[in-house]
């Protein structure tokens, strides 16, 4: 299958694609999760691993399944996650002090030093992704993109 290109679509003929919308989305996502992955990479974190960091950075010693309803993930994708993050020296697991079935997982000094450098990654992503909008615009694409996410969460 070819690779799918946001210029080609906007030759599509009406009936073809109904708007624009869907395929400059779909091209701006990619483009945001490319750039992230680049960006996280330079320190060791892997797309999607940033986001258990965060949760650890609010709340350490958290067991897989909390982390997992607190990003509204599954609790297998958590523990595959964590268990990379884990090899790579950014989490490591601790036995639950009441109840032996689960673990708890725990920042490293590691996992914990690249909070303000992964910040400092996000802060500029965003800059370059929102670039060429003051400060009112980003606030109401903000905005629009919270609303767009409840339009579709709704039903």
């Amino acid at each position: 299958m070819r690779k799918w290109d946001v210029h080609e679509a906007r030759e599509w003929k009406v009936g073809e694609w109904a708007d624009d919308f869907q395929p400059a989305f779909w091209a701006a996502k990619r483009a945001l999760t490319r750039a992230a992955e680049a960006a996280f990479a330079r320190h060791g974190v892997r797309e999607g691993q940033q986001f258990v960091l965060l949760t650890l950075w609010r709340e350490d010693n958290l067991t897989p399944g909390e982390i997992a309803r607190r990003l509204g993930l599954a609790t297998p994708t958590v523990t595959r996650t964590t268990s990379r993050m884990e090899a790579a020296g950014l989490v490591v697991r601790r036995p639950h002090p009441t109840d032996a079935r689960l673990v708890l997982i725990q920042l490293t000094e590691r996992g914990r030093a690249l909070q303000d450098a992964l910040n400092e990654e996000v802060r500029r992503l965003s800059d370059r992704a929102l670039r060429g909008l003051d400060d009112h615009e980003r606030q109401e694409f903000v905005r629009m993109l919270e609303l767009l996410r409840h339009n579709l969460s709704a039903e």
